[in-house]
């Protein structure tokens, strides 16, 4: 995509005036040859001829060179699956260099900062091996969610690019900056769903009103094994009501059926119940969970988008809408490495090095990859 597009103004203008290339040369003082490589893309104007160009067609100059620093969701959206594969596959300093030439060319286009800052944070853990680099990358992404935050003046932006400036926190251990973003309060919930149904109802849209009652359900499920993980993990200190929330937990992910609606948010509650069981020494039940964990991601979830079922039949519309359409935000082959990695290398787990389940358990999730 190009952002200056000089050339086609200048045929489109120059057409429309009914005056020829030798005309317009004449007008501005330089050769025909030099006007025909403006309109062929060859070369650019001296930006001391711009003012003149523009007065010639009765144009700004913004206008002239049809400057574009944004892109449409569309192609944001193509851009990051593109770059999600090529971190898969190609060197990570290699991509690295091409999201920040991207970045330069578009540091006025606020969503696509934000999903570059995402797209670095989600692919940092392929520097395990370099934690000072994984810092570094992360300042980096840090850096782009500040500027979403403080020049963007979108309210929806602002409010995901802070949350991605605490979780950055988080990841390098700055406790102190999560709880500053995040005011150290927890606001009570207004969830707009409630009223837009009823609206919707009133209006006859009786479809609609189901529709966003849905999305609001599955929205909630997502966030709830979101705390689930860690509030097992806080709990390790208590058996009875660690067993008691692992029992809730793993309730509501087969009432609802979340092996299949959305394993990737669930597998994580598998892991911190494993951890949580090493904790409290307990090998034979980490050992449980970790093997549900890898009947999961080694099962036929892939590839991994986010979708509805027959409960959740209504929300086609609503995903079609989120930035990056119904993909995660890692490809899948990026997916697997971390969902192995994630047991494989974990410290962890290393008291479990010596037993056949849990060797059984490496070679199956190394073999996924």
């Amino acid at each position: 995509m190009k952002e200056i597009n000089i050339a086609k103004v200048l045929v489109k203008m120059r057409k429309q005036k009914g005056v020829t290339q030798d005309e317009l040369a004449n007008f501005i003082g330089v050769s025909k040859a030099s006007v025909s490589k403006w309109e062929t893309e060859q070369s650019y104007p001296d930006v001391t001829f711009l003012p003149q160009l523009a007065s010639y067609f009765n144009i700004s100059v913004d206008e002239l060179i049809d400057y574009q620093p944004q892109m449409t969701k569309e192609d944001i959206h193509k851009l990051y699956k593109r770059l999600c594969a090529d971190f898969a596959a190609q060197p990570f300093d290699q991509v690295l260099e091409e999201c920040r030439e991207i970045v330069k060319k578009y540091y006025s286009c606020f969503p696509l900062l934000l999903q570059i800052g995402v797209l670095m944070v989600n692919h940092v853990e392929l520097l395990k091996d370099d934690p000072q680099q994984v810092v570094a990358i992360i300042e980096e992404a840090k850096a782009l969610l500040v500027r979403v935050k403080e020049e963007s003046g979108d309210l929806s932006l602002i409010k995901k690019a802070l949350f991605m400036e605490a979780y950055c926190c988080l990841a390098v251990g700055d406790a102190n900056g999560v709880l500053e973003l995040l005011d150290g309060t927890v606001e009570a919930a207004l969830p707009p769903e409630t009223l837009m149904s009823p609206a919707y109802q009133m209006m006859g849209r009786v479809d609609e009103a189901k529709a966003i009652l849905q999305v609001g359900i599955y929205q909630n499920l997502v966030v709830l094994f979101n705390y689930f993980p860690a509030l097992l993990l806080a709990s390790t200190d208590d058996p009875a009501k660690y067993e008691e929330i692992l029992r809730r937990a793993l309730t509501v992910a087969e009432a609802f059926d979340m092996k299949h609606l959305h394993p990737g948010v669930l597998v994580g509650t598998y892991i911190a119940a494993a951890q949580g069981y090493i904790v409290q020494q307990n090998n034979q039940r980490a050992l449980d969970m970790l093997q549900q964990y890898t009947n999961i991601v080694t099962g036929d979830i892939y590839p991994l988008t986010l979708h509805g079922d027959e409960f959740f039949d209504r929300l086609d519309c609503w995903l079609d809408k989120l930035e990056l359409g119904n993909d995660l935000p890692r490809d899948d082959k990026t997916i697997k490495k971390s969902m192995a990695n994630v047991i494989v290398s974990n410290p962890n787990f290393a008291g479990l090095a010596g037993e056949q389940r849990f060797q059984s358990i490496c070679e199956k999730l190394q073999s996924n990859c």
